[in-house]
């Protein structure tokens, strides 16, 4: 048994991710960011569903949609859906879990 919420570091100089389970056509992982945005844009060949469990942030899609998600918010990001992560709070971990299947 392990807990979501343990063993965040104390210092974060890149975001965190750690892969919980990979199986056939399925991969869990959590994600932990400080302040930290994404350099490039995603463009993954599969779908991915993700929580915000503590924190907040901006996603931004290939589009220029904005979406702002706090604690509980998911969204599911279709394969090929360009996006990035524009703003994550500097003052408190934002923890995500993706499932991308």
């Amino acid at each position: 048994m392990k807990n979501i919420f343990a063993d965040i570091p104390k210092k974060l100089p890149k975001e965190l991710f750690e892969t919980l389970i990979v199986k056939e056509n399925l991969k869990i992982e959590r994600i932990i960011s400080k302040g930290h945005i994404s350099q490039t844009w995603y463009d993954q060949s599969h779908d991915e569903w993700v929580i915000i469990l503590q924190g907040e942030a901006v996603l931004t899609f290939e589009d220029e949609k904005e979406i702002k998600l706090s604690t509980g918010d998911y969204i599911n990001i279709p394969a090929h859906t360009k996006h990035k992560v524009t703003w994550t709070k500097p003052d408190e971990e934002t923890i995500w879990l993706a499932i991308h299947y």
